[in-house]
């Protein structure tokens, strides 16, 4: 059963960091491609980023570009996301997921920016 489960959230300052790890199980992690989507506060779900599975390919959302990195530790099975220079309109919930729809995440992990 494919399980995923997202930590490392809190309460940041405006222009602060964050690193979100998603642990994994119940799949072949290291076959496949992860994404992270975000839920904030009103609003649908948003897709954030996306690896490959071999992790030698991202991509981003234009709104993080620049300030968010995915990677992954195969070995490991888990995900990450280093969020820097973190702004107010990033408040919300993250997840990992199996696909930019938001498939198979878990219960997610708040992150609120604060001025």
């Amino acid at each position: 059963q494919v399980q995923l489960v997202e930590s490392g959230g809190g309460l940041v300052q405006l222009g602060g960091s964050l690193r979100l790890p998603c642990t994994t199980f119940g799949f072949f992690f290291s076959r496949s491609w992860m994404y992270w989507v975000r839920q904030a506060p009103g609003k649908g779900l948003e897709w954030v980023s996306r690896i490959s599975s071999s992790g030698g390919s991202t991509s981003y959302a234009e709104s993080v570009k620049g300030r968010f990195t995915i990677s992954r530790d195969n070995a490991k099975s888990t995900l990450y996301l280093q969020m820097n220079s973190l702004k107010s309109e990033d408040t919300a919930v993250y997840y990992c997921a199996l696909d930019q729809f938001g498939t198979g995440r878990g219960q997610g992990t708040q992150v609120t920016v604060s001025s």
